[in-house]
């Protein structure tokens, strides 16, 4: 089709054109977001259940599940309007890493707690 086509005339049908460059370079930006998202909301979910696990009081009487709930809730409000993607990869990536944290020192405690009942059950 294009060799039927003066040469002039190819030059300007070319750069009329549409390429898909510029979509893949805007649809890049706007997946890395939408994945971001996701993931951000399946941590803040994650931090939501594992927060039950907290059932008992501070030293003001206050539940530490809701203190929990409350504070994740707030850093995430602080941090919903960030657009930067290394910064919010960065702090996704701290926000599981010290969720990890906890879980395993939680398990740990757990664990400890467990033996401790096991070995006094023992004694009798």
């Amino acid at each position: 089709l294009r060799s039927h086509v003066p040469r002039h005339h190819q030059r300007h049908r070319l750069a009329s054109e549409p390429t898909t460059a510029p979509r893949t370079a805007m649809a890049t930006p706007l997946f890395q977001r939408s994945f971001q998202n996701k993931e951000a909301l399946h941590l803040y979910r994650e931090i939501l259940r594992f927060s039950r696990k907290f059932h008992w009081c501070n030293e003001k009487g206050e539940p530490w599940n809701q203190i929990l709930r409350e504070n994740a809730r707030k850093e995430f409000e602080q941090s919903r309007h960030e657009t930067d993607p290394l910064l919010i990869a960065k702090m996704l990536a701290v926000g599981r890493q010290c969720l990890l944290d906890t879980q395993y020192k939680f398990d740990m405690a757990e664990m400890k707690i467990m033996q401790n009942i096991e070995n006094t059950r023992d004694r009798r």
